[in-house]
């Protein structure tokens, strides 16, 4: 999942309720090979919204200050051109207390949309002006408590991630779930995902452990997860039988006893999230007590699409699988904005340009908002389909990637439409 700044899942460790983008498709006019009418919508100009006001609640100072500024453009290339909305910078710092004042000032100043902030606590702040004043909020946090009536959260989620492997790993014939996940934030939303999208699938309620960082810590919790004692224990009893005989017909059972497999776990797919050499150290023991390929697909979070973090997971678990944006959607978008800003779009800028890419089409329809944003066919945008559900929820239309050596190759493409599978 690609050769830029690799975006989502960095940010979910490094910067919790921060989100970023994957590649995706670009709105703009369908070309040929456009969906058919009852997909996305697609838009990038056109349509009269001159008189349209959108808020956008940036960190332009503080911390995340380059992260606003790559925001900011973004969105300034989503509203230029003719009859576009007017765009509101206004900056948060940063913090929720500023965002709070920025969406106040957003709202006295006729705003009719907000996009962003960035963060989780920045939203939950904002979420209660705007919520107040009517004024819907696609904010930019992958932090999915965040999402309600009203308050849309646009970065690629856990939830998102997780509901596209099952699907895949469930069409493949995969029905026994388990989840093996670092003791962080991250690793419980990884987890709460999987059995929410399990019990969607009407599967039996995955197995879920979680572990410490280190092989001491690890090593006793996938061995009782593995099952691998009982697993194990009746190979070693028949061994230990022949090894008594001493004899001709002994050393021979012994032999075929050695090459004996050992009987798969209670499990048929496995949800990681670890990376580097956490992750290195957690194959390696999983390997260790016979948890392997073909008998467990191992799955992965969109953190393995960042090339650094795909070499490790291809050196531990090849043949794995994660969910993420397709990047083949992405190319005009990109090019488009390395053409305006003399550099690549960093990850986390694709949200702002679907955001102010959808406010436009409000803007454009001078009707319901609300109608439009929530609109069943959903949009396609820079990360490919998505669609904003009435209870704040996004459904995102994600492809499967397997870890091979070297890379990664698309083993499940995005859907194209907003009720293709994991959506």
């Amino acid at each position: 999942m690609f050769g830029r700044t690799v975006w989502l899942g960095m940010c979910a460790f490094a910067l919790w309720g921060c989100s970023s983008a994957g590649p995706g498709g670009v709105f703009r006019g369908a070309p040929p090979t456009a969906l058919p009418s009852a997909g996305p919508t697609r838009v990038e100009s056109g349509g009269s919204a001159s008189e349209f006001r959108v808020a956008a609640l940036l960190p332009l100072s503080g911390a995340n200050a380059e992260r606003g500024e790559a925001l900011r453009n973004a969105a300034k290339l989503a509203l230029s051109g003719a009859d576009a909305p007017r765009l509101d910078t206004k900056d948060t710092a940063g913090t929720p207390a500023g965002a709070a004042s920025a969406a106040q000032a957003a709202i006295r100043a006729g705003d009719q949309i907000i996009l962003g902030p960035l963060t989780a606590p920045e939203t939950a702040a904002v979420a209660a002006e705007a919520r107040q004043a009517g004024v819907p909020v696609l904010a930019f946090t992958s932090d999915a408590s965040q999402a309600q009536p009203g308050v849309w959260v646009l970065g690629i989620t856990p939830e998102q991630q997780v509901r596209r492997l099952v699907a895949a790993a469930q069409a493949e014939g995969r029905t026994r779930f388990a989840a093996l996940l670092p003791e962080s934030e991250f690793g419980r939303a990884m987890g709460a995902a999987l059995t929410r999208a399990v019990a969607e699938a009407g599967l039996t309620p995955p197995v879920i452990r979680t572990h410490a960082a280190g092989l001491r810590a690890m090593t006793p919790v996938i061995r009782e997860f593995s099952d691998y004692a009982n697993r194990r224990g009746p190979i070693d009893a028949k061994l230990r039988e022949a090894r008594a005989r001493h004899d001709a017909e002994g050393r021979k059972l012994v032999a075929e006893l050695s090459r004996a497999a050992v009987p798969p776990p209670p499990f048929d797919a496995l949800l990681l999230a670890d990376t580097g050499e956490q992750l290195d150290e957690l194959a390696s023991l999983l390997s260790y007590y016979d948890v392997s390929a073909p008998q467990v697909r191992f799955l992965g979070p969109a953190l393995w699409a960042d090339p650094a973090t795909r070499a490790a997971a291809a050196r531990a678990l090849r043949g794995a699988w994660y969910a993420a944006p397709d990047p083949a959607f992405r190319t005009a978008y990109a090019e488009r904005y390395q053409e305006t800003y003399g550099a690549p779009p960093p990850g986390l800028a694709d949200l702002a340009y679907d955001a102010a890419s959808i406010a436009r089409l409000v803007g454009a329809n001078k009707g319901n908002a609300m109608a439009v944003l929530t609109q069943s066919n959903g949009f396609l945008g820079v990360d490919g389909v998505l669609a904003l559900r009435p209870d704040g929820r996004v459904a995102r239309g994600l492809a499967v990637f397997e870890v091979v050596s070297g890379g990664s190759k698309l083993v499940s493409p995005a859907p194209q439409t907003a009720a293709g599978p994991g959506m």
